[in-house]
């Protein structure tokens, strides 16, 4: 066989569209040349009958071989193992040509889809600007994922807007921009763009939310109906594979195993502070708990705690979904539990495959996490009232007091501290807030304004994130007509002082439409009271959950105009408040709110319930779980 005619005559094949043809003679020819461009030739030829693996493999051969398109060729077979779900062999070749990733938008895209995925941000962080400044649609969604990790990051933010100066009419980069605007408090900007936003829905075109943010959307939208619609970053839920994973074979056993899944399984983390101590509660007689955890490298060489005591502790950071899969069905989990959904570092993708017969969400979204394989919400009647079932593909698990779980065996209790070690004026009615300033929405400070004009004795103590979003609520304050004086700014502290400076406050006044979560509990267990206004979506009526469970709830206005009115009658009135803290010192140990005891046996119900459910080949339902009969005497605190 003469191999430059035989390669001639499969090129003009392939030319012509005969495949087959160029493909049989291509394989005689690899008998006898095996080299770059026969491999190249071959891979075409695949691809155009549709075996894009085998391709794939092709194309590896061919940059295997030393010439001057073996980048080029190695690219192409990085793509198509990305194309056809080989991701592992994609990363293996793509990372051989890591150097050239950081100008090769191509070469970025694969690497960033998949350790984006994976939730291993520190080695994506290089190809922001590559991606970012490509013209190709989709690496510019990309990046605008990528860009939203880090909302204080420098880098981030510039090229966040560049993206929206290079394409106005983009609603994603759009409302990548509101992110941004909104984190720093940038109420004019923000005002302008979501003007947009708002025609459009005043229209009813509701299908433009589909390009926000599942997490940043909630920040401004209390429309329960509407944030359903919030869903860049998910892929559509397939019914089938939800029927197929709940009808799966599986083996129970006397005890229920039970899965978590988060990356904030360390000791500093706020959900932590919430749930290890339910963690160490869990009755080891009924229950076996197992904690897959993708908590990434640079949070847990900061903990300090035997994490053990939790449960087992199974790694899984940076694995594939399909790696999670295999390594959760090797514990036979029975209840698989979601701790993070569309939050930073969330792997609820994986729960889009048959992990467990149940799966549940709980506890890190205030919200239904759309598009994840859910059989369950965990909330409670407050956060998830008869209104709001529509609204959610879950089924609702309702405990009988509140979704959150406290601590108070970890929990810094709060020591004595005065208003003159914490700078603040001896004779003035101190509102505060130490929320996050995303959650300062422009009716929120209106609001805070109005109030401020009619309580003339009052000040706001308020926490501040940086410098920046200081400058910006001050001009908002002095804009609506209120003094510099009377805005006191705190920075963030340690959190123990933390603790210990909520009582240094007369009440603690809630923002809209996400409110104090953690914050709220904190308030609480520091002795502060906290006034809100009901809400319209989980993320707004979590404070009313934890003052109904506390025991407060004529702190829970009805509406926007009732909070101003109780704001303005408390700063008349320091008699009321000073019942409130008393109320709180002597309810602290004995409420619902912080009896974890209490709260686990009410969630082991929850998850017994589940899985008898499972067992017998019912459908998830909804449920709602008994209160215990009410504490007569204090809980272990100590």
């Amino acid at each position: 066989m003469n191999s430059k005619v035989s390669f001639s005559a499969a090129s003009k094949d392939y030319q012509m569209g005969r495949y087959t043809q160029s493909l049989a003679t291509l394989n005689q020819l690899m008998d006898i040349q095996q080299d770059a461009k026969t491999y190249a030739l071959l891979a075409k030829n695949l691809v155009q009958l549709g075996f894009k693996a085998d391709a794939a493999k092709a194309y590896g051969l061919a940059g295997n071989c030393e010439g001057p398109n073996s980048y080029e060729y190695q690219k192409q077979a990085a793509k198509l193992h990305y194309e056809t779900g080989s991701e592992d062999d994609a990363l293996l070749i793509a990372m051989r040509n890591l150097s050239r990733a950081q100008e090769d938008p191509e070469l970025a895209f694969i690497i960033t889809a998949i350790y984006l995925k994976r939730q291993q941000r520190d080695i994506i962080r290089p190809f922001k600007t590559v991606l970012s400044q490509s013209a190709n649609p989709d690496h510019m969604r990309l990046a605008a994922l990528l860009l939203s990790d880090d909302l204080n990051d420098a880098t981030n933010q510039t090229l966040s807007r560049n993206l929206f100066k290079r394409f106005p009419g983009n609603l994603a980069f759009r409302f990548l921009h509101l992110v941004f605007a909104r984190e720093f408090n940038e109420f004019e900007e923000a005002g302008k763009h979501q003007a947009v936003i708002d025609a459009s829905l005043a229209k009813g075109d509701i299908e433009i939310l589909r390009k926000d943010n599942p997490f940043y959307h909630l920040h401004w939208c209390g429309n329960e109906d509407f944030n359903r619609y919030a869903t860049i970053g998910t892929t559509p839920l397939n019914p089938e594979r939800v029927a197929l994973r709940r009808n799966q074979p599986h083996s129970w056993s006397d005890k229920i195993r039970i899965g978590y899944m988060s990356s904030d399984f360390w000791d500093r983390h706020a959900t932590m502070k919430l749930l290890q101590r339910i963690l160490e509660l869990h009755d080891k007689d009924r229950f076996e708990v197992t904690l897959f955890c993708h908590t990434g490298p640079e949070y847990l060489k900061h903990n300090s705690i035997d994490r053990s005591r939790w449960g087992r502790i199974v790694t899984v950071h940076g694995f594939s979904d399909q790696a999670v899969l295999e390594v959760v069905r090797e514990h036979n989990i029975d209840i698989m539990v979601d701790l993070k959904g569309h939050t930073s570092g969330s792997r609820a993708s994986a729960f889009n495959l048959p992990l467990a017969p149940v799966h549940v969400g709980w506890l890190g979204f205030p919200g239904s996490t759309v598009n994840i394989d859910l059989d369950y919400v965990i909330g409670d009647h407050s956060v998830l009232p008869e209104v709001a079932k529509p609204f959610y593909h879950e089924k609702f698990c309702r405990l009988p007091e509140s979704y959150q779980p406290n601590d108070p065996m970890h929990r810094p209790k709060p020591r004595p501290v005065t208003r003159q070690q914490l700078g603040l004026p001896d004779d003035a009615f101190i509102f505060a807030s130490f929320n996050g300033n995303r959650k300062i929405t422009p009716e929120t400070i209106g609001s805070w304004c109005r109030i401020l004009k009619r309580a003339p004795n009052s000040v706001l103590w308020l926490m501040a994130n940086t410098p920046r979003n200081q400058a910006n609520l001050l001009k908002q304050f002095q804009a609506a007509g209120i003094s510099a004086k009377r805005i006191i700014f705190c920075p963030r502290a340690p959190y123990e002082e933390h603790i210990d400076r909520q009582q240094a406050a007369d009440i603690g006044i809630d923002t809209f439409p996400v409110n104090g979560h953690t914050t709220t509990s904190e308030q609480l267990w520091g002795g502060l009271p906290v006034l809100t206004v009901k809400g319209t979506n989980f993320a707004s009526r979590v404070s009313e959950s934890l003052l109904r469970a506390i025991d407060l709830p004529d702190l829970v206005a009805d509406d926007l105009q009732a909070y101003e009115d109780m704001a303005v009658e408390l700063a008349e009135n320091p008699g009321r408040i000073a019942e409130y803290k008393a109320h709180l010192k002597e309810k602290r140990y004995i409420a619902p709110l912080f009896d974890a005891e209490r709260f686990c046996d009410h969630l082991e119900q929850a998850y017994e319930i589940m899985a008898e459910r499972a067992k017998q080949g019912l459908a998830p339902d909804h449920m709602d779980i008994p209160a215990l009969p009410p504490r007569t005497a204090p809980f272990a605190a100590e």
